[in-house]
């Protein structure tokens, strides 16, 4: 589970469907990497960050160093 990722969804008061759509990935998939079941590609990452504002390479830190 990427808790951090959630955190910072829920705190632009985004659903998984709003956020999926803005990163231009579906909700399933978007989902999916919110639970941390697949490492997620560079491409996908840098999607995602810009749709909610934070640094890419986050997801390729460790849990501990993303709280």
């Amino acid at each position: 589970m990427r808790k951090w990722l959630k955190d910072i969804r829920e705190n632009l008061d985004l659903t998984q469907e709003k956020a999926a759509r803005e990163a231009g990935i579906s909700r399933p998939y978007y989902t999916r990497i919110e639970n941390g079941d697949y490492q997620v590609p560079t491409r996908t990452a840098k999607k995602i960050a810009e749709a909610l504002g934070f640094d890419w390479a986050r997801f390729y830190s460790s849990e501990k160093d993303s709280a």
